[in-house]
């Protein structure tokens, strides 16, 4: 809508609410901007430009957004910032473009007696959504309404949202689609070091004389950061674990492509090789760690020959691979989703998270066992969404820890829940056993992205009552909903994301929302006002405000921010890495965590953790002779497309259709040439594909990339036992061609 005036700001929260008589519209105007639909912020004047971070992936690159009449037109990647140092991906250039799709959610649509979604007021669906879960809650208990939440909001939102559902609606459960992507590093951390605390910064890229990337195709999920190895001056060995070759394994200097879900049986010889040889940092491990001599007894049982017959890999690639790992060199070690999503995902980082205790390989220069997160505010979300823990990495079983988070929020004691979360897995269970009966889903789309979807859908249509809050309502999830809220995206709210080297940055608003669509932040505390308990939340009145709260909630914890003034500070610093306790210098642009060898735990030293390896929990067989495997497609696509999609640059980069790889030697006995359509079956379906021939992938393996709808029909419900995290990276499949009378395009 053109011009900003303050009759144009009126009618437009009229229009919102279709009701202008409503108390939440007479709110609206009297504090337009308070609820989103004001100006864009003064601080961006006409014809300026501004500087924020990127929402899609957890790299966290600075953007530079440029603006006419006081919004956002282009954007390009800011020169200076720290993270991408004037780079960007594909994605980033397109920054804007998910905005501006026809199909955004403008007005809230609740589904009427006929089954239809139609639009209503805002006070409408409100007064609905409220008195839905009251009544769910009445008759079932508190516990009977729970919500899933997203990696993809800001911190503050997330704050204010498990705040307001834990402490102000009375749910015990709520757990976010992190779940889905960092539980096992969050779970991995928290158990060897004693909180969470990923301890690297980007420059470690490009100081290491080694980089091992186990299940990393860094080069097309994460690009900017294999920029940075790319500036490495030190002429780095590049290990790859990895079944496929990858893109990244292509450029690597090593590529182990072992058997699919054999990395804890290989990560526990590599240790053993280097225990045997004596290439170990002895002081490190004897001043900083625990448990090291019954780790050494337990590698006896990983003899080279187990190791080679188990993974695949020859005798001699170990051994060569095993002597670049000692104490005297600057060895680092990244992973992300090909290990986080497995069946024992926990094990398997800490098993890398041990080489690097072995090598002393830890709080130096090029050095780290890195866990690199998914989505764009992930690390935000495993400390300040109440969802893995009480806000800034409490525990909600401690009273002390109750105490504190009163304190530091204004909520009564008495209404700090004291109960941890069921996680994701757990909430669809209750769902199913029909103990859950109303879910709000924020910012996420399960109905695509859960695992073994098939059932996943069945299992919505048992609630009573679904709430969905998105950008748009047209995702599957969004399709399946009673009640649509409509969500602003980023770029049309302010808050803050912390990104994988736990760098605090800021989002922006330089764009106005369309139509009736808020900022989730404001969304929440007109829930808030509708439920009643409103009042709890005066002091959580803007995101900045909620960023003070954030502040306090962090103080004398490993992840304390009380240096930081405010978003002033952050943007003037292109981001701050936590910690940064009050009182501290002004920070460096880079630091790492554990320069001086002492841990979160009481006694400040590391564990190694270990346990015996098991097999995948779906075996091939006859039927389904392949191992099939996901992953990310490409550079342009971002995890279900709700976003990418709406760029048609983005959609001229990758595949039209969905494709599946498949080995030369498994494709010619089966008839399948390149580019025909075949059928990928597992237990749980079928779908349909173009046959990619290729060598990348090995005889007897298959690999389908996860953004497509269908994907997750083939998909099997494994789940790591210690993180919950869903094993989407292994199930049986088989495969055939289809013939001109099958259906096909998937």
């Amino acid at each position: 809508m053109p011009g900003d005036g303050a009759a144009r700001m009126r009618a437009l929260a009229r229009r919102a609410l279709y009701d202008p008589q409503g108390p939440l519209t007479r709110d609206l105007l009297q504090e337009p901007g308070r609820f989103g639909l004001g100006r864009v912020p003064a601080r961006l004047r006409p014809d300026a430009t501004t500087t924020v971070v990127c929402g899609f992936c957890s790299t966290g690159c600075g953007l530079t957004v440029h603006l006419r009449d006081g919004q956002a037109v282009n954007l390009s990647p800011t020169t200076e910032h720290p993270v991408n140092l004037g780079m960007a991906c594909p994605k980033g250039w397109q920054a804007l473009a998910p905005l501006r799709a026809p199909d955004r959610a403008t007005a809230p649509l609740l589904r009427n007696a006929r089954g239809r979604q139609e639009p209503v007021s805002w006070e409408v669906a409100l007064q609905t959504m409220t008195a839905r879960f009251k009544a769910i809650q009445a008759a079932h208990g508190d516990a009977a309404v729970a919500f899933i939440s997203s990696g993809q909001i800001v911190s503050e939102e997330m704050a204010l949202l498990g705040a307001l559902a834990k402490f102000g609606m009375g749910m015990i459960h709520g757990d976010g689609n992190t779940r889905q992507c960092m539980a096992t590093a969050v779970t991995a951390y928290k158990q060897a070091f004693g909180f969470d605390a990923p301890p690297f910064t980007y420059a470690d890229f490009e100081e290491s004389d080694v980089i091992v990337l186990v299940g990393s195709n860094l080069c097309i999920a994460h690009p900017i950061m294999w920029e940075r190895i790319c500036r490495n001056r030190r002429r780095p060995a590049i290990i790859v674990v990895d079944p496929r070759k990858t893109e990244t394994a292509m450029a690597a200097t090593h590529h182990l492509p072992l058997r699919p879900k054999s990395d804890l049986v290989l990560l526990y010889g590599l240790a053993r090789l280097l225990c045997d040889s004596g290439a170990l940092d002895e002081a490190f491990i004897a001043k900083s760690t625990r448990d090291f001599p019954a780790f050494r007894d337990h590698l006896s049982a990983f003899p080279l020959a187990r190791v080679a017959a188990e993974t695949g890999l020859p005798v001699a690639q170990l051994e060569d691979v095993a002597a670049l790992l000692g104490p005297g060199r600057r060895v680092s070690y990244w992973w992300t989703m090909g290990v986080n999503q497995g069946h024992e995902a926990v094990r398997t980082a800490q098993a890398i998270i041990n080489l690097a205790l072995l090598g002393g390989h830890i709080g130096k220069p090029g050095t780290g066992a890195n866990s690199i997160t998914g989505q764009c505010n992930a690390m935000g979300s495993r400390l300040y969404s109440n969802t893995t823990n009480l806000l800034g990495g409490h525990d909600f079983t401690d009273a002390g820890d109750r105490r504190k988070i009163a304190a530091a929020t204004g909520i009564p004691e008495d209404r700090i829940t004291r109960e941890p979360s069921l996680a994701y897995d757990q909430i669809v269970e209750r769902i199913l056993a029909r103990s859950i009966r109303g879910l709000w889903i924020i910012g996420t789309n399960p109905a695509h992205s859960w695992i073994n979807q098939r059932d996943f859908h069945d299992i919505l249509g048992r609630l009573d009552f679904l709430v969905v809050q998105d950008m748009y309502a047209t995702t599957e999830t969004a399709r399946r909903a009673d009640l649509v809220l409509p969500a602003a995206g980023w770029g049309e709210k302010d808050g803050t994301f912390i990104n994988s080297e736990r760098r605090i940055g800021l989002v922006k608003k330089v764009a106005r929302p369309p139509g009736q669509a808020l900022a989730d932040f404001h969304i929440f505390r007109l829930v808030a006002e509708a439920w009643g308990c409103g009042d709890m939340f005066r002091d959580w009145a803007t995101p900045a405000a909620v960023f003070q709260i954030m502040k306090r909630c962090s103080q004398d914890q490993p992840c304390d921010i009380t240096g930081i003034d405010g978003y002033e500070m952050i943007d003037r610093a292109g981001g701050i890495q936590w910690p940064l306790p009050a009182g501290s210098s002004p920070p460096a642009a880079e630091r790492r965590l554990f320069a001086d060898g002492v841990f979160f735990h009481p006694d400040g030293r590391a564990r190694f953790v270990f346990e015996a390896p098991r097999p995948p929990p779906e075996r091939i067989s006859d039927e389904f002779p392949f191992v099939l495997l996901t992953g990310r497609g490409s550079s342009s696509q971002w995890h279900t497309q709700t976003r990418t999609s709406k760029s048609a640059l983005l959609r001229r980069l990758y595949p039209r259709d969905l494709h599946v790889e498949i080995n030369p030697a498994d494709a010619a006995p089966r008839g399948i040439g390149p580019g025909e359509w075949v059928e990928v079956s597992s237990p749980r379906g079928a779908i349909s594909a173009r046959a990619f021939i290729t060598h990348g992938i090995q005889p007897g393996q298959l690999f389908v990339a996860m953004h497509d709808e269908t994907m997750n029909r083939l998909t099997f419900p494994a789940f790591d036992p210690e993180s919950r995290q869903p094993a989407y990276k292994h199930c049986a499949a088989s495969v055939r061609r289809l013939t001109p009378g099958d259906a096909a395009g998937g």
